[in-house]
């Protein structure tokens, strides 16, 4: 599903939009002839051969002609942290907080599908440091604390707020002492050197986390450079800098160096076998859901 960022007070509040997301993205699923362990969710499970028939349920197989069994909390006991970036360069574009907007909704579809599955979810946010913290819990009256949170850093107004990736993700390996699969949603720019981003990368993987990355930009304007032929200011959202020029007269140094950067951090989140997802504001959210089923699919 696809929601129009600009628009989306007009939808309503961040819970019910998850909630929307997420449930789109379920009934998309069951039409599917190929879902195959993507609808594993905590009620239910796919019924295998030789099992006992009585936990079948038989209402669902009348909707969708296929045998599941009901599934029990215990049965689950994946661990997830979302990690989000909340510092200024996510707030790119403005003025609708592009980035940010797209990465709350997606890390709110997210604690809404965990938590409907039974597992436990938490949620920080950061920009040169940690700026929030919450439990990992099941319960759904901590989904809802995690809904008001993510409501909070949407309304938010932040100007200045800088990036340090490399000093969040060793402090987050530090403080997770239970092996956890750990949800990033970020551009990855940093004021560190880029070595460093991969330092903390490889940190949580030391700690025997699993991790999945979200690398979130405006493809349109970040990656392509695609600007109308004329003189532009550019500002820096983190530093406040200013910078007038022809986007024409660089575009194409520019996307050279753009392209071996993200290149690169791809390279090496192979090499680290972290999941590397690049991410488009512009995307569908179930692209976001997808890419975490598969991810859940290879930890059983």
């Amino acid at each position: 599903m696809k929601l129009d960022l600009d628009r989306v007070k007009e939808f309503g509040n961040i819970d019910f939009l998850a909630r929307q997301l997420v449930e789109g993205f379920i009934t998309g699923l069951h039409k599917s002839p190929y879902h195959g362990f993507s609808v594993e969710f905590a009620e239910h499970r796919l019924y295998n051969t030789g099992e006992s028939t009585r936990l079948i349920d038989w209402k669902v197989f009348a909707k969708t002609e296929r045998l599941y069994t009901k599934r029990f909390e215990e049965e689950t006991n994946l661990r997830c942290q979302l990690v989000l970036d909340a510092s200024s360069s996510m707030h790119y574009p403005l003025p609708g907080k592009g980035k940010l907007k797209f990465s709350i909704l997606a890390a709110a579809a997210l604690a809404y599908l965990l938590q409907r599955q039974r597992d436990a979810v938490g949620l920080c946010s950061f920009s040169d440091q940690i700026e929030l913290t919450t439990q990992i819990k099941s319960t759904s009256t901590h989904l809802n604390k995690l809904f008001i949170h993510l409501q909070q850093l949407a309304d938010e107004e932040k100007e200045g707020a800088r990036t340090s990736v490399a000093r969040v993700l060793h402090e987050i390996a530090e403080k997770n002492k239970r092996r956890s699969l750990i949800v990033i949603l970020s551009d990855m720019f940093d004021q560190e050197n880029p070595e460093e981003v991969l330092k903390g990368l490889q940190h949580l993987k030391h700690n025997q986390h699993e991790v999945l990355l979200f690398h979130i930009t405006d493809k349109h304007t970040e990656f392509d450079f695609d600007f109308d032929d004329r003189p532009h200011e550019f500002i820096d959202l983190e530093s406040g800098e200013k910078m007038k020029l022809n986007p024409s007269e660089i575009k194409k140094t520019y996307r050279q160096q753009v392209s071996s950067f993200y290149h690169e951090l791809k390279i090496r989140c192979g090499q680290l076998k972290i999941d590397f997802i690049p991410m488009d504001i512009q995307s569908d959210f179930n692209e976001v859901l997808n890419a975490y089923l598969i991810k859940r699919s290879k930890m059983r």
